[in-house]
Parts: C-alpha cells; structure tokens; sequence
C-alpha cells in the first residue's frame, strides 16, 4: 500500500483547519454523507465541582491533528494492519451542537438533534463532551434504533436519580439511560474511590442490569474475562469519561480520581468489543484542558478514539 508521503501537500499538525483528525466538514446536517460523523458537545453546566469540560471538544480536535497527517491511514506493527484507510471508511465532522448558556435541558436538546440527525444519515456518531450529562442527549437519540448495551468507563458510576431536583446533570447519566426501554443492559467499568453515588445507587444499578466492576477487579479478572461478560453478538455503544483513566496520565477532568486504567487496558477491552459485537455509537466526556498544560489528556482522548474508530471500522459487521 502507497503511504503517500510523497503526494499532495504535506498538512503538518499545526496547518489547515482544526477538525477531528483533519477529517471533512460537513455543515449541512441533511447531507452527511459518512461511516462515522463526529459531534462537538461543549456542555459543562451539569458539573458538580471543576468547569472547563466546554472546551474539552476543541482540545480534542486539536489533539487528534497529530495522528492525521502525511500517509493513508495509520500501520499498526504489531497488528500488522493499516486502520483508517479511505476505504475502510469515512469520517466527517459536523462541528458542535448550539449550546444555550444556562439552560441545561435546550442544550441537551440540541444534542440529541444533532446525534439523531448522524443516525438519519446512517452513519455511528462520535459524540466529544463536554461533561458526561452530554450523554443524556445522546442516548434519547436513540429510542428509534434498535436495542444495545452500554459499556461505560468511569470512576464515578453516574446512577444518581435526583438530588436536589436534578436530573440531568453529569452524576445522572447512566440512571437515566437504565430507564430506556432500548438499553439491554450496562456494564460500568473502572468505578472506584469515593463515589459521588450512595449505596442505593448501587442497588438500583445493579436491580435495572448493570455490571459494575472497579479497576482492582478489572485487573484481577483480566482484560479476556471482562469482555466475555459483556454480550456477544450485541450492538454497543460506548461512553468513555476521561477519569476512567489514571490522573497521571489524564489529569486534565474536573473529578480527577486515583487508581485508574493505563491506556492499553482500555484500548485492548475496546477492540475485543470491535470483534465481539457492532459499535452504534461513542461519547469521550469530561476532558478539560484547562487543567492540564502539557495536553496530554486531550492527547489520550484522541489518540483512544482514533485508535478505537480504527478498530471498529475494521471489523465492523453490517
């Protein structure tokens, strides 16, 4: 396979216009024409402590440009296989959901319009929060699809039902996607530390279906042994919170939080999930760059979907 080095402009990193790995714009939402159209949801009014995850999509665009420039498609040695050709697939991106400042529930709306408006075009969204209450649109998109399993990767297991009248904030999301009658299940990954869910949070999780499993047991039982309890043969849709991962190497969050995964413990369980089901849908919430200097947490946000969206186009099923 040509790399192409040697044709067309070079297209550095710091050139040209700064869109999800230096894919095309689409802003006609009536013409997307895509395998994967990725989606900017710079919403953070549904966090509990640190803002700045508004900011979160722009630094993971700007991030991605250093995976995407100078060849066809990215060669994996160790897979020796080349992900992200032009014929495995195409990415476009459609720019950000209009966020209403102050009002949290227009603002979801919005972002269900644009996932639902990705769906219509049949292609997978890529949804970058923003906080994880983004995914609340996202999910509410999809009560015309058929059923799927949530794979959630977290600190904070996100089941809150109400607390002081709220709903739709970033401890809620996965409450409120238990409820849909759409979600088969869920299974919560890397949830650890203080939570900021109580013990009946935990019940009512695990009464509506999820799985929860924290990083020690994650490791204890090793990556293999987690993906065979997820379903097979399932559609899933991922949400990934960047605290998932270690504050080492993603201190950039507002609930940053001890003990988590390194980056090829989650990328290895993603690409199992490529092989034993079909992604429908991914969010990556949560990262925001004011807290993290060097970029390297907007950097491991690109770098896993990249890597992830690679992967799942490659052994995608129809």
């Amino acid at each position: 396979m040509a790399h192409g080095y040697d044709g067309g402009r070079l297209d550095l990193p710091f050139t040209g216009f700064c869109t999800f790995a230096k894919s095309a714009i689409c802003t006609d939402w009536d013409r997307i024409k895509a395998d994967v159209a990725v989606l900017g949801a710079p919403l953070d009014m549904g966090t509990q402590w640190r803002a700045g995850a508004r900011f979160g999509p722009r630094s993971i665009r700007e991030a991605s440009t250093l995976f995407s420039f100078g060849h066809d498609g990215a060669y994996d040695f160790e897979d020796d296989v080349t992900y992200l050709t032009a014929d495995q697939g195409r990415i476009v991106d459609i720019g950000d959901a209009d966020i209403i400042h102050t009002d949290q529930i227009r603002s979801l709306a919005n972002i269900e319009y644009g996932v639902r408006k990705i769906l219509a075009a049949g292609a997978i969204p890529l949804v970058l929060g923003g906080d994880h209450s983004v995914n609340i649109g996202c999910i509410n998109a999809f009560d015309d699809q058929e059923p799927f399993h949530i794979v959630h990767i977290d600190a904070h297991l996100d089941f809150v039902d109400e607390r002081q009248g709220v709903r739709f904030g970033h401890g809620n999301p996965l409450r409120r996607a238990a409820e849909k009658p759409y979600v088969t299940g869920l299974t919560q990954i890397g949830i650890r530390n203080v939570s900021s869910t109580a013990k009946e949070g935990y019940d009512d999780a695990r009464r509506m279906g999820s799985d929860i499993i924290s990083v020690r047991q994650f490791r204890k039982l090793g990556v293999e042994a987690v993906i065979e309890r997820i379903p097979a043969d399932a559609r899933y849709y991922f949400t990934i919170d960047i605290d998932g991962f270690d504050p080492s190497i993603a201190p950039g969050t507002g609930t940053p939080s001890h003990g988590g995964f390194l980056y090829y413990e989650i990328l290895e369980l993603l690409e199992g999930l490529t092989r034993r089901g079909r992604v429908i849908g991914i969010d990556l919430v949560e990262v925001a760059p004011d807290y993290d200097h060097t970029g390297t947490t907007a950097i491991l946000a690109a770098q896993l979907l990249m890597n992830v969206v690679g992967r799942m186009l490659h052994h995608r099923r129809t």
